[in-house]
């Protein structure tokens, strides 16, 4: 049996934690929990940012470079954090059908996400989604809850002690996968569905059409295929992200309708891809 008293002042420390490290998410008002400034989550983002204009090559598809810039520009001016030190860099890979997001501002498009982007609007559903991470600090979130799952497992291996090392490793690789299943992937779903959200509203504010998003993501689905299942993942099923952003789809289109719109949304992408 684990005694309470030892596990007493990790429970203390995790109380003080919660009780000044709340904050929300934009547009759905989640409670986040978050131990990290986010002055240290920023230098993390540019860190990394550095780093990878350093190891990765950097597409010389100007047209590209000008589209995402275009785009994640118009977007994060209607995002929640504007003034953050927004930067949008392509990187040469075509098998990577991937965008991403730094803390701070920091995004970044693989080329081979363009064709599959296709149109503005396209992506414009994608660099809605990468904004709407950074604006609402999920990467310090995650880092966050990283740091308690540790606390977590050295209160656990503190507790244990005196028990034998197999028991011992067998009840921390326990946790590990436990932990795993039940508070990261889902957590991480939820956030991806939350960023999911929060774009659909920026794309819309931005003036790109949020039914759009829609076709998006079903070229998404067929160019991902052999994904694992859904409760294995970090990401929601992409069937999931469909039916979540049609339910979604009534406040965006308010949005979408009080906006200067984009003159055309389907401008294809790949016109101009090789110039």
């Amino acid at each position: 049996m684990i005694s309470k008293r030892k596990l007493f002042p990790a429970g203390l420390l995790l109380l003080v934690f919660v009780l000044v490290a709340c904050a929300k998410a934009p547009i759905t008002n989640r409670t986040q929990f978050i131990i990290l400034p986010q002055a240290f989550e920023m230098q993390l983002g540019a860190s990394a940012y550095l780093n990878m204009l350093e190891t990765e090559k950097i597409s010389s598809n100007k047209h590209y470079a000008r589209t995402v810039r275009r785009v994640g520009q118009r977007i994060a001016a209607v995002s929640h954090t504007p003034n953050l030190r927004w930067r949008y860099t392509v990187f040469d890979n075509d098998k990577q059908v991937n965008a991403f997001a730094l803390p701070g501002g920091k995004i970044g498009v693989y080329t081979g996400m363009m064709p599959v982007a296709k149109t503005d609007a396209g992506l414009a559903t994608v660099m809605a989604h990468e904004v709407a991470h950074a604006t609402a600090r999920h990467g310090g979130e995650r880092m966050s809850l990283g740091i308690l799952l540790e606390m977590g497992s050295a209160a656990l291996a503190s507790a244990m002690k005196k028990k034998d090392k197999k028991t011992t490793g067998r009840v921390l690789a326990a946790y590990g996968i436990g932990t795993a299943l039940v508070v990261a992937l889902p957590f991480s779903r939820k956030q991806e569905a939350e960023a999911d959200r929060i774009g659909l509203i920026y794309m819309a504010k931005a003036g790109y059409d949020p039914r759009e998003a829609i076709p998006f993501w079903e070229r998404m689905g067929a160019a991902g295929k052999g994904a694992p299942p859904e409760f294995l993942s970090t990401h929601p099923g992409y069937r999931t992200r469909i039916k979540n952003l049609r339910r979604w789809m009534p406040e965006a289109m308010e949005y979408y309708e009080n906006s200067e719109k984009v003159p055309n949304n389907r401008i294809m992408i790949a016109e101009g891809s090789k110039r």
